[in-house]
């Protein structure tokens, strides 16, 4: 456990007794803090009991008299599209609105690290699409290379439940905007941004609020090295906001779309070959092509991005590709569940949006996409590079026939239930056919969340084979 530092004999609230609440406000109290913990749901607060927290009633008027602190669960809305009622009185009273994020870096330093020969370091990785395997990928690589790592984050284990690192060791975090946007000390030491798509727009009141969450990671804290996804507009903004000049290798930029050049640090992959130029020379090159578990572009961008946070820990490039072979993969992310008859069985239950379905049909050719849910703003359109890989479309969710209509020029079977997209594609398919479910769309109209949707694709599945 990391113990909060700086709040001993205070009153901190926390509001949220979910996984991140809870680990919070263990966290303060073996700091020393009063915790008063709220929750609206009565389960959640029963828990807490049990768990020897001082539940109070934060809802009630004057319940901020005295605190000094009120520390956010990150599913809680704090200002878009309405600030949360508890939020809203403790901003009335003054009182500094915090999240578990902001509580770990200002408590991560310890006296023990003067006596390290090598301080620990922390690895942060946000962006739209991607920070679950570039984070696990870069933690990968790091176990594999021998150096002490924790996974943590929005990802793993909570931010203050690991153990405090010792001499060399890594945090890897990966971080989303809900938790960027709150915390009030954002302090990496290398710090990766994979690439921008719109998300979570109700959140963040549209793309630009987004982003500034997502940016808040580089401007906040300064990292000593910044691993930037060029290849959207946001990516090469913020690159060139944190240069002082062409040649600054503070920064490094990661791209898929192109081959990069000038006199700075570059990693790019073209046709499945990763690349490394610094100073205008290649230094490396990895065929990720003969990578089992990063397949497709987006998974090379991935790499990318991993590949790069590893050598700014002065990581060899031949240790960083051995790693790359041995990595299996998240599940729900490209995650081969079996393979029949020469048919391919891909899980993607994390491409929770337009963009991150495309990557995954942009990776296959002839598949048999089980795609549907909860529609996100901005539609379907951002989808047509890939449809020409798809050979039929099995649609699923509440409002699946509203969905096909925006998969223009596919053939499309209105399924609604996983269940029988699954029967369907499965009996469809042909020897060199991907079964893929990429469902482009939230999972809440059926499921309480992606990894619920991909167990039962995977259930389902199971029980045909």
């Amino acid at each position: 456990m990391i113990k909060v530092q700086g709040m001993a004999g205070q009153r901190v609230a926390v509001l949220g007794l979910g996984r991140s609440g809870l680990s919070a406000a263990r966290a303060l109290s073996a700091g020393g803090a009063e915790v008063l913990a709220w929750d609206d749901n009565p389960p959640a607060r029963d828990a807490a009991t049990a768990a020897g927290l001082t539940v109070t009633d934060l809802t009630r008027a004057g319940a901020f008299e005295d605190v000094a602190r009120l520390i956010v669960s990150p599913g809680i809305p704090h200002l878009y599209p309405s600030p949360n009622k508890v939020i809203a009185a403790a901003q009335e009273a003054g009182v500094p609105v915090d999240n578990d994020i902001g509580l770990f870096f200002r408590s991560l330093a310890t006296p023990d690290w003067n006596g390290f020969d090598q301080p620990p370091k922390v690895i942060a990785v946000t962006g739209s699409n991607g920070k679950s395997t570039t984070s696990a990928l870069i933690h990968h690589v790091l176990t594999e290379a021998g150096k002490p790592a924790q996974l943590a984050g929005n990802i793993g284990r909570g931010v203050l439940d690991i153990d405090p690192p010792g001499d060399g060791g890594v945090v890897v975090l990966e971080l989303s905007s809900y938790q960027t946007d709150l915390a009030r000390a954002l302090t990496p030491d290398v710090a990766v941004f994979t690439n921008l798509s719109p998300d979570h727009l109700d959140r963040h009141a549209g793309l630009g609020g987004y982003f500034a969450a997502k940016r808040r990671l580089f401007a906040e804290g300064g990292p000593d090295r910044a691993v930037i996804g060029v290849d959207e507009d946001e990516g090469r903004y913020l690159a060139g906001q944190l240069s002082e000049a062409p040649g600054d290798d503070r920064v490094i930029r990661v791209s898929v779309a192109r081959k990069l050049s000038g006199p700075g640090w570059m990693v790019f992959a073209n046709k499945g070959f990763l690349s490394e130029y610094r100073k205008g020379k290649q230094v490396a090159s990895i065929d990720l092509r003969a990578v089992p578990g990063l397949p497709g572009r987006h998974n090379h961008q991935n790499a990318c991005a991993a590949y790069a946070a590893c050598r700014t820990l002065g990581l060899a490039p031949r240790v960083i590709e051995a790693a790359f072979h041995s990595f299996a993969g998240l599940p729900h992310r490209s995650q081969t569940v079996a393979e029949r008859d020469g048919v391919r069985i891909v899980n993607d239950s994390k491409a929770t949006n337009v963009d991150a379905a495309l990557q995954a049909l942009l990776a296959f050719d002839n598949i048999r996409w089980i795609c549907g849910g909860l529609e996100k703003d901005g539609g379907l359109a951002g989808l047509k590079p890939g449809l020409d890989h798809v050979r039929k479309a099995y649609v699923i969710g509440r409002e699946a026939a509203q969905f096909a209509l925006g998969l223009e020029g596919v053939e499309v079977e209105i399924c609604t239930t996983m269940a029988r997209a699954v029967e369907a594609a499965l009996t469809e398919a042909a020897p060199g056919d991907v079964v893929l479910l990429a469902p482009a769309a939230a999972s809440f109209d059926q499921y309480d969340n992606f990894e619920q949707r991909g167990e039962d694709f995977i259930a389902e599945v199971r029980a045909r084979l």
